[in-house]
């Protein structure tokens, strides 16, 4: 039955190009804030201690290849499915299949996590209540957020960024004053740079340390993909999608490297536990009523906003794949306002189910199957990067026209960064607290192997034509 915002069922089946500059910047600004860097910094501190800053320095580079290739293919190909097309495209369709549902299923898992966490925190206010009630209200606002004109996902997007945005900007100021004042979060404790080495150097673990810590890092990035998808409704990709691309470095410097430097300069690294919150220390340390409230708030509106980024993705990337062949046609019904209902629905559906599983399952078979994600995000920058060397292989071997916004320091970046990707898989592979994550992804693949060949046919099984922009508007 077509939505009541469909009158008479109209539908088409092309995207609405609604999301404006400020949209997709702000999308860019906020997809690699999540839950994880409030809550999740402490793992990856206790492994690496303050060497974990130059974890995120290393794959933050890493991180910024692939947006710039991404960001390249987006700007010569602004189509919906983003990189499952692309893939498909210079690749095979079997890539562009992988790809694309590995990229799907991360967004469904990581949602999913997010949806949970929301019920709990939530609990914090009321405590006692159920937490299925919470789970249910969330998703009906992400629901009713996502079946509206593209352009409303955008100004929410925008609003819970600036709430997130706000938060770490007066976390790492609030720090600053007091390595200045000198105050200190616990007897007998100093505080200043000088923490980041006075506790068994910088690295306390040695290089091994830094190693183990890259899975947890390079999760905590997952996600920032997810600018790619918005090509397909951008008013002008040419402009916001590099803009939004180059402002991954300082996005980097000032989230993760800025924010590790100040707590760990603020609390050492080895009194870190993950207990405890250092927002919350750090908000109690200057005075500020209800700190723990407020940090609620703010973790609330990461959530929020995490769950209506990855069900905006994960239903943008089903429909570019129903537009292949590789997913249920009616994935690709569009409403009269331009937006993919069908697959928002499948989404809510999708977490309402992984809801109730997780409230009756053992939280490690939870964990087993969350672990995927992980391994999904590195298989899906892999793909990115693999996508675009083959297209830049073509463009040279066809003497095509250059592109308007071309990755730097090509072919050498480039290989490095896939170097890198496969050091991460290795890193999960060899440690035995995230290798369960190797043997599940390797899994998964296997099963995308035989959808494909058991259930692809006809076009899904050809390589998309995709219109080259190169030099011409999109608007």
């Amino acid at each position: 039955m077509p939505p009541a915002d469909r009158p008479g069922g109209e539908e088409t089946t092309e995207l609405a190009r609604g999301l404006s500059l400020r949209h997709i910047t702000f999308i860019a600004l906020g997809s690699a804030i999540g839950t994880g860097l409030f809550y999740g910094s402490a793992a990856a501190i206790q492994k690496a201690g303050p060497a974990v800053i130059a974890a995120y320095l290393v794959a933050g580079a890493a991180v910024y290849m692939v947006m710039r290739a991404l960001g390249e293919m987006a700007v010569r190909h602004p189509v919906s499915g983003s990189f499952g097309q692309y893939a498909a495209r210079y690749l095979g369709p079997f890539a562009g299949f992988v790809t694309g549902w590995s990229f799907a299923f991360e967004m469904i898992v990581v949602a999913l996590a997010d949806v949970t966490a929301f019920g709990v925190y939530m609990q914090f206010w009321f405590p006692g209540s159920p937490r299925w009630v919470w789970v249910v209200a969330v998703i009906l606002l992400i629901g009713a957020i996502n079946t509206r004109n593209v352009k409303v996902f955008g100004e929410m997007e925008f609003w819970l960024t600036i709430v997130k945005v706000g938060a770490i900007i007066a976390m790492i100021a609030g720090g600053i004053v007091l390595m200045i004042l000198g105050v200190r979060l616990s007897e007998g404790t100093p505080v200043g740079l000088e923490n980041l080495v006075a506790h068994d150097g910088f690295a306390p673990n040695g290089a091994a340390g830094v190693i183990a810590a890259l899975a947890i890092v390079v999760f905590a990035f997952g996600g920032v993909e997810s600018v790619g998808i918005t090509a397909g409704e951008a008013a002008d990709p040419k402009r916001a999608i590099p803009r939004a691309v180059n402002s991954v470095p300082f996005r980097i410097l000032l989230f993760y490297v800025g924010t590790m430097i100040v707590i760990m300069s603020l609390v050492p690294w080895n009194q870190i536990t993950g207990e405890a919150s250092p927002f919350v220390q750090i908000f109690s340390a200057l005075g500020v009523p209800y700190a723990p409230g407020i940090l609620n708030l703010v973790v609330v509106t990461a959530a929020i906003s995490a769950i209506n980024s990855d069900t905006f993705g994960a239903g943008r990337m089903l429909y570019g794949l129903a537009r292949q062949g590789q997913a249920p046609a009616a994935f690709a019904s569009v409403s009269r306002h331009g937006v993919p209902w069908l697959t928002v629905l499948v989404m809510c559906g999708a977490l309402a189910v992984g809801a109730v599983l997780n409230a009756v399952i053992p939280e490690d078979v939870f964990l087993l199957i969350a672990s995927i994600a992980t391994f999904a995000t590195v298989l899906v920058w892999l793909m990115i990067l693999f996508s675009h060397i083959a297209m830049r292989r073509e463009i040279a071997r066809e003497r095509l026209p250059e592109s308007e916004y071309r990755v730097p320091l090509w072919p050498v970046a480039s290989w490095l960064a896939v170097a890198f990707m496969l050091v991460v898989i290795g890193v999960i592979a060899w440690f035995p607290d995230t290798r369960v994550a190797f043997y599940v992804g390797a899994v998964w693949v296997l099963l995308l192997v035989a959808a494909y060949l058991l259930g692809v046919r006809g076009h899904g099984r050809a390589r998309p034509i995709l219109e080259d922009r190169t030099g011409r508007p999109t608007a």
